[in-house]
């Protein structure tokens, strides 16, 4: 029997009773992190069920495609904060440095049984797939990145968030539920091993990665730093979140999705401390859910049932049809993918937006919309457009790579959408034009952020 619940946990096979071997196996990988970690409190709990120490492992792939040495920093960051924190667990820490399918079932060799967490992308699946049929114990794979599993919320690619919101509510107080955590009976710590998790640049200097893209000096990767970050948002929450959170300006949104994306953070201990703070109501709170538990779940439930998921055949026919009809439109300006990423356009907002992207790997969430639009009309043809969209995010963005990525790209060639009325370019897909952001947002208190932020005056911002 286990404390989880058991609609969070699969397993990936094969049959049969576990093992004799010296310690149960939890392959850390996505959720790199001990608080509110399901799968780390699965395997904890199987460990002392059979009698054995707990080994945690995880794998650095130097070969994990798109990434660069800020991602890997970050990366390495949230290693060197968990490791303490296992250590005070008595759990053994083992990292190593090459392919995730074949160091683990290599240490699987030696395991009685084997936990994972659950990853949501093409290359996470199969890496999961493969152990699960190179290995000969039972191995489970636990659910703990989402507040509400994804096949409990639907058994199909969801339309939009309308048709994933009542869904995802009717489910949500069952699942907001933070794991008890399982103290370990048996000392695993003599375990440990592979590289030192805290040398951070002797890591780095292993993995021949895209020195090109530097670590962001505005964030730092780890579970500290991620629930240093949190308290500093729920002070925002209660004093006025749903209204900052769309200025460009100011400082008003959460900025806890490096986190998430790494797995240094859980959305059920951001939804439990909001609630704590806010009494679990308010338009804050309520905007809060909405975006990081209905929206974020809908950006999974897109990359866990659309094999397509980052591949522009992956969008609504609509809006391939309605960008096709106006492939031909005239445009006004045509950039290459140098001068987007050099921010040297002739739209001082979006340079800005691109600058901060570049400089600090993040970019406000107001500012993601209208970047990922223009590309659109700036580029020959749509499907170019939407390789060179991904393509920058998944370069610079601490939070690249990730579903929510993925959806948020495709929302601006209108996934998760409807159409709208029709314009030159981009057809029925929604619009964001410089004139509505001036209309709506406070511009030049955003150009100012970002070269406070920077150091970098933005391109055409006077």
């Amino acid at each position: 029997m286990t404390s989880i619940q058991p609609q969070r946990v699969r397993r990936l096979g094969p049959d049969g009773d576990p093992a004799g071997g010296d310690f149960v196996l939890y392959w850390m990988q996505a959720a790199v992190r001990t608080t509110a970690n399901h799968a780390l409190e699965f395997a904890s709990e199987r460990a002392n069920q059979a009698g054995v120490p707990l080994l945690v492992a995880f794998v650095i792939d130097p070969d994990y495609p798109e990434s660069s040495l800020r991602h890997h920093r970050f990366l390495v960051e949230g290693l060197s904060s968990v490791a303490p924190r296992l250590e005070r667990r008595r759990a053994g820490l083992r990292v190593e440095i090459g392919s995730p399918p074949q160091v683990i079932s290599r240490l699987a060799g030696r395991a009685t049984e084997l936990v994972t967490d659950r990853g949501y992308l093409r290359l996470h699946r199969e890496w999961r797939q493969e152990v699960a049929d190179s290995v000969v114990i039972p191995t489970y794979e636990v659910e703990t990145n989402l507040v509400v599993p994804v096949e409990v919320t639907s058994n199909k690619q969801e339309y939009a968030a309308r048709t994933i919101r009542p869904r995802v509510h009717r489910r949500l107080e069952d699942y907001l539920l933070e794991p008890h955590e399982i103290e370990s009976a048996h000392d695993g710590r003599a375990l440990s091993g592979g590289v030192d998790p805290g040398g951070h640049d002797r890591i780095v200097e292993q993995i021949d990665v895209d020195p090109a893209v530097p670590p962001s000096a505005r964030f730092r990767g780890g579970e500290e730093a991620a629930l240093e970050n949190l308290d500093r948002f729920l002070e925002d929450l209660v004093d006025g979140y749903d209204e900052a959170r769309g200025e460009p300006g100011v400082a008003g949104t959460s900025e806890l999705s490096p986190y998430l994306h790494f797995g240094h953070l859980s959305p059920i201990t951001v939804v439990a401390a909001a609630r704590q703070a806010t009494g679990g109501s308010g338009d804050g709170y309520e905007t809060l859910v909405e975006e990081l538990v209905v929206r974020r779940e809908l950006s999974h439930n897109y990359t866990w049932f659309q094999p397509a998921y980052d591949s522009y055949a992956s969008l609504p026919g609509w809006a391939r049809q309605t960008l096709d009809d106006h492939r031909h439109d005239p445009r006004r300006h045509i950039y290459s993918t140098d001068q987007l990423e050099a921010a040297e356009t002739h739209d001082p907002y979006w340079n800005a937006a691109m600058t901060e992207m570049r400089e600090t790997g993040y970019m406000h969430n107001y500012m993601r919309m209208y970047w990922g639009k223009q590309i659109i009309f700036w580029t020959e043809a749509p499907e170019a457009a939407f390789e060179t969209a991904l393509y920058l995010n998944n370069r610079y963005f601490l939070d690249g790579r990730d579903p929510n990525s993925y959806a948020g790209v495709g929302w601006c060639f209108g996934l998760h959408d409807r159409a709208w009325p029709e314009r030159e370019v981009i057809g029925k897909v929604r619009t964001m034009t410089a004139g509505g952001l001036e209309r709506k947002k406070d511009m030049a208190a955003y150009l100012r952020r970002v070269e406070d932020l920077t150091g970098v005056k933005p391109a055409g911002s006077g």
